[in-house]
């Protein structure tokens, strides 16, 4: 995998509709850029999961509101990037634990890793503390108080390990929808709230903060 610098390398699937949150990789590299002093390639690069390209990248990005249902090389190609160290964050743009999304790409996890592998992380978990510190876990989105009016927050993330580390990481929050937006429209936050996606990539570069 190439290391030299960091890519946000989104995964587009055959199923689903993965091209969501448009705006949400540029604010995220500029947050990289304003934090960080790691090298960064200034745009988004878009993978098909069933691509042999995919084995370049340590990161990719996991999106969609609807059916998550991989090929067979998909399928295998997703396997063994996870277990040869590459990092998944995967984000359920319908901000439930009960939609489609959210069940049909467990039942994935579940078909590739086993049905015990996606558990959920504690909220003192290494990645809540790679550069920012987040004392009380995931930090909540405004879709999961203003949403779809189940008004569910979730007070957790799930992952899957590998050898000790994040393979998967897995929100139900809507990260996704909550970056969506023009990267210089920042100021006008009280706190900059893309701060937990430094952390998530730090993370997954195994960057220390």
């Amino acid at each position: 995998m190439q290391r030299s610098k960091f890519t946000f390398a989104r995964l587009k699937y055959n199923s689903g509709d993965w091209e969501t949150d448009q705006r949400m990789p540029s604010n995220i590299l500029n947050s990289l850029l304003e934090y960080t002093t790691i090298p960064l390639d200034e745009e988004e690069k878009i993978v098909e999961l069933s691509s042999q390209d995919l084995f370049k990248y340590p990161f990719c990005y996991l999106s969609g509101h609807k059916l998550v249902q991989f090929s067979q090389q998909e399928a295998v190609n997703f396997k063994t990037y996870v277990h040869n160290g590459g990092f998944v964050f995967v984000d359920d743009c319908n901000h439930d634990i009960d939609g489609l999304f959210a069940r049909s790409f467990e039942t994935q996890m579940s078909n590739l890793f086993g049905p015990t592998a996606l558990k959920k992380i504690p909220n003192n978990h290494g990645i809540y503390n790679s550069f920012f510190k987040f004392e009380k876990g995931p930090p909540t989105t405004s879709f999961e108080l203003n949403g779809w009016g189940d008004d569910l927050v979730h007070d957790y993330l799930k992952a899957i390990t590998i050898n000790n580390r994040i393979g998967v990481l897995y929100s139900n929050k809507d990260y996704g929808c909550e970056w969506d937006y023009d990267f210089r429209n920042k100021r006008f936050l009280a706190e900059d709230n893309t701060k937990f996606g430094v952390n998530i990539i730090l993370y997954a570069m195994g960057v220390n903060s």
